[in-house]
């Protein structure tokens, strides 16, 4: 199936934008209502008129100017707090001297505080504060002295806007470092999954020729040293492995991108564990299983009779090829158990701990790996001398089902680009 690329964009400055485009409209309005409720009080009425008849049609002109960060540009909040400020200037020259000095709203009003909001969610604190200035600047001069009632509010919006600066400041910082966290996630859940499928073959096949070369000698043995250097590189590369560096959205508005590749989900319904383990069962392995079909997702199944199949393999290897092995699935209520046990010699206490130490992580990715993405759990239990017993479960309820969608999107995902 063909593959197809998605784009995850985390940005919490879209709905700033909109909620500033909701505010400019509303505070037109408001503006508006002020001045007809008291217009026969103004000394020059026609200045009011006029002014708020540019303003009305610059904001609803202007709307798609403050949809996002690419079209709000710098012209363009310079040209906004020019709009504003001549508006505070004009107040004036339109309405009486004795409602000015009493503290009447200027012409615009708690319009311009959407000026200096734009500035904060564009450029931040800095910008914010350089908008707030000329407002500022412009309220004391419409009042002829630093009223109480002006200093208020010219704080305000000044604090207001270089509040919410930062915060647009600290929301971005924090969307690449969530960028950057899901790269890391979406990495490590492919690496080990590439480590489970090298392991259940490459790996595997090197060990083997390792092996085999240092009982046939000469030129075998040879090559059953390179055989092994290049096992040891390899188990190497898939334990470590490399995170590519995150990229951000060049428009800083829509937030840090993480870039995924999905393969189309061909699943057409659950499946019967029964087939996929059936081939499993030999001379000496032994299979018990229900009477009754198995279902589980195909994914799931798939993953739980790799998991057998790598507990086998652990057992072939570890506990000698006259080694018996027994296969129980269980159909329970809420899960499918399948246990896997065998007659071998068990594992010494502290080998696993030590194996993974040394890059092999055939139980810890090829089993334990597997089922941890499926929702499930792999329990082990091995004495000296009786044998070992490998126990994996895997939930059927829809909660599983929706853990197990969520894993195999965190597996395919190729970090950002």
């Amino acid at each position: 199936m063909a593959k197809r690329e998605r784009v995850m964009r985390m940005s919490v400055e879209q709905p700033l934008w909109r909620a500033l485009a909701a505010y400019r409209v509303l505070t037109l309005f408001y503006a508006i209502g002020l001045f007809a409720s008291s217009h026969d009080e103004f000394a020059r009425p026609w200045v009011a008129v006029g002014y708020f008849a540019v303003l009305a049609v610059w904001t609803f002109a202007t709307l798609p100017r403050v949809a996002g960060a690419a079209s709000c540009t710098k012209r363009f909040l310079a040209a906004d707090l020019t709009v504003a400020v001549t508006g505070i200037l004009l107040t004036r020259v339109a309405d009486s001297a004795a409602r000015v000095d009493a503290g009447g709203p200027t012409l615009p009003s708690i319009w311009t505080a959407g000026v200096a909001l734009a500035f904060a969610i564009k450029g931040g604190w800095r910008w914010a504060a350089l908008a707030s200035t000329p407002i500022a600047v412009a309220n004391l001069i419409h009042r002829g002295a630093p009223a109480r009632d002006t200093v208020h509010n010219v704080m305000l919006v000044w604090v207001a806007s270089i509040a919410i600066g930062y915060v647009v400041e600290v929301a971005r910082a924090s969307e690449r470092t969530l960028a950057r966290a899901l790269e890391i996630e979406a990495a490590t859940r492919e690496r080990e999954r590439l480590a489970r499928d090298i392991h259940d073959g490459v790996l595997q096949v090197l060990a083997m020729v390792q092996r085999r070369g240092a009982v046939l000698g000469g030129e075998a043995a040879e090559l059953g040293r390179l055989a092994g250097e290049q096992e040891v590189a390899l188990r190497t590369l898939v334990s470590g492995g490399l995170v590519p560096v995150s990229r951000v959205s060049e428009d800083t508005a829509e937030g840090a991108l993480v870039r995924a590749v999905e393969e189309p989900d061909d699943d057409r319904g659950p499946v019967d564990l029964r087939a996929l383990l059936a081939p499993y069962a030999s001379a000496r392995v032994s299979l018990a299983e229900p009477g009754a079909p198995v279902p589980l997702v195909p994914a799931a199944a798939r993953e739980l009779a790799a998991a057998v199949g790598a507990a086998l393999d652990n057992v072939r290897r570890h506990a000698g090829s006259e080694a018996r092995a027994w296969i129980l699935v269980e159909d329970e209520p809420d899960a499918v158990v399948v246990t896997v046990r065998d007659d071998g010699p068990g594992i010494p206490e502290g080998r696993l701990a030590q194996a993974e130490g040394e890059g092999r992580l055939g139980v810890a990715q090829s089993i334990r790996g597997r089922l941890r993405d499926l929702g499930g759990s792999a329990e082990l239990i091995s004495t000296p001398g009786q044998g070992t017993e490998v126990e994996l479960k895997v939930p059927k309820d829809p909660k599983g089902l929706k853990d197990l969608k969520a894993a195999k999107d965190a597996q395919r995902a190729r970090g950002t680009r």
